[in-house]
């Protein structure tokens, strides 16, 4: 079966694998450092609660067999230590049947993650995470040459990436056809980044080359990818670089830094100058060449569906077909806002409340705050209550179920919670009270950031959420955490606050109306 082993592609494989599971450690690290205040017994929207409900067939994990904080600790930091150890090398070190379990062990860790994530894990990449791992596992190791058949099947999973995300677009927002959405995206996209100001800077003509591009790149460059070399590795030079391009220009967790590591499976580094001579065993065992065809032919049966919604007017982003995250659908951005609005978080300490309250604002570490705080870089490591955050901004009844469990949490000055923010403004006691503004964002010009130093514009809309105390919250069941949870402040009596009125949004070079979360929006509501 000379046709099933690639040797050529050893280097590809091996920087597949290696990172991979980087971004696995990246996710294990980013669940151990946020699980408590989002999912953990005292969290928003506790693991406990949704496994009462949600019975292990519909959502398999192994939490459902047992679950405590420390347990999930455990999980988490362990599945880093696996990751880490992975990235090393220690797949490639342990026999071919040894290699295999070690990454399924890695998948299944963080499918029991996802699972039971609930609205904090509803974004496109974590499935993709999952099915990008369960490919790698048939990669083989350093004494087997990378087998062609899952090479391609990493092909196909990019295709479905860019190609999904390219007809999304071009099905959904009308700018994306006249090329105008880039005037927009870089100021209204979920996370901005360090450049995104300097992206959205630039001029009309080179946003509509961005979006031009953008069609190119994922409606025609991904039928190259099932082509054969070199053709295909033309193909996925194209695609990293387009990613590259993303990753300079704002944060989306590891969503494109996980597309250019599969990207790297359609490239031949022979045709590079990148070859490295590698001697292989004779052969892959008979049994290892009939455990990946099989994994072949259940990725093909399990493609209809995929291929079935790519093709259908109706078509849906960031869907699994399946309880464990195999061969799912994705896409992004099939929406673009015009507007940015943001919910502003703040408390005060006032006993009594009266139109001259001093309210300090809360501090959020990767979402827009204060204006003259440049945009930081956090990819691919992900903010989940950030970009929770954007979404809450455009639609209150997305934000629900988390948001006021959220804001009982600061009254109740929650360590785990206020770990999240990169300001405590009540570093000694909690608020009094909380409330919520939303505010419009944009852009500042050269002018002003020279002038000002400020990156942004805001003006206030309207109350988001109306000043709330604790036991008010209490009273309407949003308890805060009991077992760390400060004492909450005495009953106190309030006085109205008058309701902001309606700013009229400014005049811009872009004019628009906000739109709500869609599906094209990466790893927006799920359908």
């Amino acid at each position: 079966m000379d046709w099933f082993a690639a040797p050529d592609y050893w280097l590809s494989r091996l920087l597949v694998q290696r990172l991979l599971a980087g971004l696995y450690l990246i996710g294990f690290l980013a669940a151990a450092a946020q699980f408590r205040a989002l999912i953990g017994t005292d969290g928003m929207l506790p693991v406990p609660r949704f496994t009462a409900r949600v019975p292990f067939r519909r959502s398999p994990s192994l939490f459902h067999l047992h679950y405590s904080d420390r347990f999930f600790a455990a999980v988490a930091r362990s599945g880093a230590v696996l990751a880490a150890a992975v990235a090393a090398g220690l797949a490639d070190v342990l026999p071919l049947w040894a290699s295999i379990p070690v990454w399924a062990v890695l998948w299944a860790l963080y499918l029991s993650i996802v699972n039971v994530g609930q609205t904090w894990y509803s974004f496109g990449w974590e499935s993709l995470l999952l099915e990008a791992g369960s490919l790698a596992a048939f990669l083989g190791n350093a004494d087997t040459a990378p087998p062609t058949p899952v090479l391609w099947l990493m092909r196909w999973l990019v295709f479905r990436v860019e190609f999904g995300a390219g007809l999304i677009k071009l099905r959904g927002d009308g700018c994306w056809r006249d090329l105008t959405c880039l005037r927009y995206h870089h100021e209204t996209q979920p996370m901005p980044g360090p450049l995104s100001w300097f992206f959205h800077h630039l001029p009309d003509p080179l946003h509509r080359v961005e979006a031009a591009a953008n069609h190119v790149v994922q409606l025609l460059v991904p039928i190259g990818l099932l082509l054969p070399q070199p053709v295909a590795g033309y193909a996925a030079c194209a695609v990293i670089a387009t990613q590259l391009w993303l990753i300079a220009s704002g944060n989306f967790a590891w969503l494109n830094w996980l597309t250019v590591v599969l990207a790297l499976a359609a490239v031949e580094p022979a045709r590079l100058g990148l070859s490295v001579p590698v001697h292989h065993r004779a052969g892959a065992p008979v049994w290892y060449q009939v455990v990946v065809m099989t994994v072949t032919a259940a990725v093909l049966v399990l493609s209809y569906w995929p291929v079935r919604n790519l093709l259908s007017r109706g078509q849906v982003m960031n869907r699994s077909f399946n309880r464990l995250h195999l061969v799912n659908t994705y896409g992004a951005f099939g929406s673009v806002n015009r507007l940015r609005q943001e919910v502003v978080v703040e408390g005060t300490d006032e006993a009594v409340l009266t139109p001259h309250t001093v309210w300090r604002e809360y501090g959020f570490k990767g979402k827009p705050g204060d204006v003259r705080r440049l945009p930081r870089q956090y990819a691919p490591y992900h903010l989940r209550l950030d970009w929770l955050m954007w979404f809450a901004g455009i639609s209150p009844s997305y934000a629900r179920p988390w948001f006021l469990p959220f804001v009982a949490r600061l009254l109740a000055g929650d360590r785990a919670t206020l770990r999240l923010l990169r300001h405590n403004p009540f570093p000694d006691a909690p608020p009094t009270h909380v409330r919520a503004t939303l505010y419009l964002y944009w852009f500042t010009g050269w002018r002003e950031l020279r002038q000002t130093g400020a990156w942004w514009h805001r003006t206030a809309l309207h109350a988001y959420l109306a000043p709330v105390d604790l036991p008010t919250l209490g009273r309407a069941g949003h308890y805060p955490p009991p077992g760390r949870s400060v004492s909450g402040p005495r009953r106190v009596r309030t006085v109205p606050l008058d309701r902001p009125r309606r700013a009229r949004p400014p005049r811009t070079e872009h004019p628009g109306h906000p739109s709500g979360p869609a599906p094209g929006h990466p790893g927006g509501p799920p359908e």
